[in-house]
């Protein structure tokens, strides 16, 4: 049995996972990240903090057999990442970048160096989990949407400013709008907003569901249905609860799923070992 140890150092935060080569990789029970967790990466550049997260992982788990990462913070966050175990100097990390092959799913991307880490891990990951036309939904800092066929074939996608930068945004470069705060009827419905903060939260789910739904039609007039949605993300839950309410999408399987990132890095570390 060997031991992986996969990292997904996103802009707003890391997150990690321990798991071991006799675990299913397309089990979705929670009890597959028994060993994980994550801090916020802002966090993750205080020295006394990583000393902290270094310690703790390093005394929860035994020395693991490999390190995979996927970073889209920056070369001085990966730095830091590098620097957690000196006592593990001798492990080999494995980065994962937007230009790792990975048998069984390949990117149209016309320069596949160009594309994000955190979306071609999610990809593989997702493809751990199934083999149907799908969209990969990653609803963190920015909302990406990609289309991956059932042949395995990532078609491209799109992304967007995310639902707390979408309404960051109005609050920063406006007079008079608020930073809203999501209520309870808005967070459940989709409606017109009565109030300010009902206008721009419903306005900003508006704004995502409408590229989900053109991208649903897209993959259509592509000869390629979307037949399951995959969502990951700290937004995931609310789109998830928002696509449900448009008959065009409520008949598919609508899924939030954690680490999709880990998934897609742990699938590429068992092919790359």
């Amino acid at each position: 049995m060997s031991l992986y140890l996969v990292f997904d150092l996103g802009n707003t935060r890391l997150k990690w996972a321990a798991v071991e080569s006799t675990q299913n990789i397309s089990d979705r029970n929670k009890k597959l990240w028994a060993y994980s967790g994550s801090i916020s990466t802002k966090s993750f550049q205080s020295p006394e903090l990583r000393a902290e997260l270094s310690d703790y992982i390093s005394k929860t788990l035994p020395k693991p057999d490999a390190i995979g990462f996927a970073c889209v913070a920056g070369d001085t966050a990966i730095n830091h990442l590098r620097s957690l175990f000196p006592q593990w100097q001798d492990l080999e990390w494995k980065q994962f970048t937007g230009s790792s092959p990975y048998d069984g799913v390949r990117t149209l991307y016309q320069d596949p160096s160009k594309l994000g880490a955190d979306r071609w891990a999610a990809l593989i990951g997702a493809r751990a989990l199934s083999n149907t036309n799908t969209l990969v939904i990653n609803a963190g800092t920015a909302t990406t949407i990609d289309l991956l066929g059932g042949n395995g074939v990532h078609y491209g996608g799109w992304i967007l400013p995310g639902l707390s930068m979408m309404q960051e945004g109005l609050q920063q470069h406006t007079a008079q709008l608020p930073l809203a705060v999501r209520s309870s009827n808005n967070a459940t419905q989709a409606s017109f907003g009565t109030t300010t903060d009902d206008a721009i939260t419903g306005g900003c789910d508006a704004a995502q569901i409408g590229a989900i739904l053109r991208a649903a039609y897209l993959a259509k007039a592509m000869n390629h249905p979307v037949e399951r949605i995959w969502l990951d993300g700290g937004n995931a839950k609310v789109l998830a609860n928002e696509i449900k309410q448009f008959p065009e999408l409520a008949t598919l399987p609508i899924e939030p799923i954690e680490g999709l990132v880990l998934r897609g890095l742990w699938a590429w570390l068992l092919q790359n070992l």
